[in-house]
């Protein structure tokens, strides 16, 4: 099998992953992306103020319960144990989330046994509904009216600009409920943080002699002449140039400050109520506990409509979405000798550790074609 020549559109981990397999494997690989840099919405940075690592397209807390993705992971980085512990200000107190014990003896006044706090949330859940079919329902039947308002209605409708009973169930699905004090946001088997920030990582993915990387390079055809395959991790409707409209999307707004010592004493604190125009304040200095600063900088998380000048986050996938999704897909699917990968290029919110693991599958799966000299499927996930 002689090598062949691969343009990744994309420096983020899913476009360095593919890229690094294929790479190992004997193919020259060329990387462009638009930014000045790479890590795509990875990308961290020491602030020059404070030198306190920066998270600066907002937090990213690695956690994943796949073996395989977290010893990839390793190979390329130092990580550090870091557990995410969320708190959240509502009507004028501090509460861990998720909803866990703690959470409910200090929101009730009480102190109930993980027993008595499960009888009284269920008698506060509206068990008369059987079915829910949206984030509100959900939420009603989970945890009842009064958790509902407290912790999850303001801050969904800022997130999403829109009422949680025109958002889907399965949003509020991924948050769980606790009847112990266990304050981890997440509960996967491998959590932590790369000791040296995250840029490192891909760049140390990237540090291959068969990779060559260009920055601050948007595409253009002529990159495509003489190449076997493209994998695009770019939005999807961009390579269509628009033809049926604009993906929606969530942007974000970061209002950075300092302050002199400690700011709020933790890295991540919500504001639930709908009436704090912001969704949320990280302390990035706490992202990396086992550094010492004397100062801080914080950012204040703003949420809104995407437009075609914003960064995109979060994919909106309503059903009016799904349907323009569809159009493209089928557009898609008709494409040779290309791939559509990542978030954008799929139109799917994906953790860092589920990025990695397609990108490794999709790499592997190229390979296999080269081996039986079959066609590559345009995508290896369901994504419709």
């Amino acid at each position: 099998m002689s090598g062949k020549k691969i343009l990744i559109v994309g420096a983020g981990f899913t476009g360095a992953v593919i890229g690094r397999e294929l790479a190992e494997k004997g193919h020259l690989v060329r990387i462009i992306d638009s930014r000045p840099h790479v890590a795509g919405n990875c990308y961290s940075e020491r602030d020059n103020k404070t030198n306190v690592m920066v998270h600066i397209y907002g937090p990213h807390i690695f956690h994943t319960d796949n073996q395989q993705v977290w010893d990839y992971l390793n190979r390329f980085a130092e990580m550090m144990p870091y557990i995410n512990r969320v708190k959240t200000t509502v009507n004028g107190q501090v509460f861990s989330l998720p909803i866990n014990l703690h959470t409910i003896n200090q929101f009730f006044k009480k102190t109930y046994s993980p027993e008595e706090a499960k009888v009284l949330i269920e008698s506060k859940s509206d068990q008369a509904i059987e079915n829910p079919k949206t984030f509100e329902e959900q939420a009603l039947r989970f945890v009842g009216q009064e958790l509902y308002e407290a912790f999850f209605k303001g801050y969904t409708i800022k997130q999403w600009g829109m009422s949680p009973a025109e958002l889907p169930a399965s949003i509020l699905k991924r948050l769980p409920v606790r009847f112990n004090y266990d304050d981890n946001y997440f509960s996967h088997k491998y959590q932590g943080m790369p000791k040296d920030g995250y840029t490192p990582i891909v760049e140390n993915i990237l540090d291959h002699p068969n990779i060559k990387v260009e920055l601050g390079h948007d595409y253009q055809e002529q990159d495509r002449q003489g190449i076997d395959h493209l994998f695009f991790t770019g939005p999807i409707d961009s390579w269509y140039d628009y033809k049926y409209g604009r993906l929606g999307y969530r942007t974000l707004d970061f209002e950075k400050f300092y302050s002199q010592g400690d700011y709020q004493g933790t890295a991540v604190m919500n504001y639930g109520e709908e009436k704090v125009p912001f969704t949320r304040i990280t302390e990035h200095k706490y992202f990396a506990p086992w550094e010492e600063h004397a100062d801080s900088v914080c950012y204040r998380e703003f949420s809104r409509k995407c437009t075609a000048e914003d960064t995109p986050y979060y994919p909106i996938r309503q059903m009016g979405e799904m349907e323009l999704l569809n159009k493209y897909l089928d557009l898609a699917e008709k494409e040779k000798n290309m791939s559509f990968a990542g978030r954008l290029g799929t139109y799917r919110y994906l953790d860092m550790d589920v990025t990695i693991a397609e990108a490794l599958d999709m790499a592997n799966k190229y390979l296999e074609t080269l081996d039986n000299s079959s066609d590559m499927p345009v995508f290896t996930v369901n994504v419709r």
